[in-house]
């Protein structure tokens, strides 16, 4: 990347769509300034750069702001070029892009929702439900998508991590919290025995160890949201 390019992050290091931003940098071997963020008081440069959401992460690029977690992932592997230096994190046909960019969708659209669900869950038997939903999804995920993307290789994205693996790979740090606070077992190795394997062995790449959070911290950033969630439910 050349010298003349600025690149600042906006982001929380509690943030599950920051991880896979600050991932994707790291791949690319990006220098950038860190700005972090609170995420209960939003200061006014992140208002300024995400009129819209007003949420992280944002990335500024020589004065220009992406929004979108997954945008911008796509944005710095286009922006930051594809060599062996840099490699590339989307596939290089435009037909498995395409696969990546859906599935990646899949995961925060359609089970993002029932992971949220399990947090919010007022009963034991709701909590249930959307583990159940999400095991489901979870199964389809493991046999259409990391099956046929990876050829039987280690990662989504083949022999390395690709755009599959930091969609979802930024979220093996929550499962932990859920698992933790629960006792929900999202990628569950008697359900999806390859994805089990697959993060175990993304958690020990040096992208991830990288950028993951400490256990105790994203667990207390969860009791924080989910006592605010049952505050705010009973007002």
């Amino acid at each position: 990347m050349a010298g003349k390019e600025d690149l600042k992050l906006l982001g929380s290091s509690v943030s599950l769509f920051e991880i896979r931003v600050r991932m994707a940098l790291i791949v690319k071997g990006a220098s950038y300034e860190y700005i972090e963020q609170d995420l209960f008081n939003r200061s006014e440069l992140l208002r300024r750069s995400n009129l819209v959401h007003r949420k992280v992460p944002v990335l500024i690029h020589n004065g220009r702001p992406i929004c979108e977690s997954l945008i911008i992932v796509q944005y710095i592997d286009q922006a930051l070029g594809r060599s062996t230096a840099q490699p590339a994190i989307l596939p290089a046909v435009p037909y498995d892009r395409a696969i990546a960019i859906f599935w990646a969708d899949y995961i925060d659209h359609k089970m993002l929702p029932d992971w949220l669900g399990i947090m919010r869950a007022k009963t034991s038997e709701g909590r249930l439900l959307k583990a159940k939903q999400s095991s489901a999804k979870m199964k389809l995920l493991q046999e259409e998508a990391f099956t046929k993307c990876s050829n039987g290789k280690a990662f989504f994205g083949g022999d390395s991590i690709g755009y599959l693996d930091l969609a979802l790979g930024s979220y093996l740090v929550w499962f932990k919290t859920l698992r933790k606070f629960f006792g929900v077992e999202i990628i569950d190795a008697g359900n999806t025995p390859l994805l089990a394997a697959w993060a175990a062995r993304f958690m020990e790449t040096a992208v991830a160890k990288e950028v993951t959070p400490e256990e105790d911290r994203m667990v207390a950033h969860v009791k924080k949201v989910y006592v605010m969630a049952a505050t705010s439910a009973r007002l």
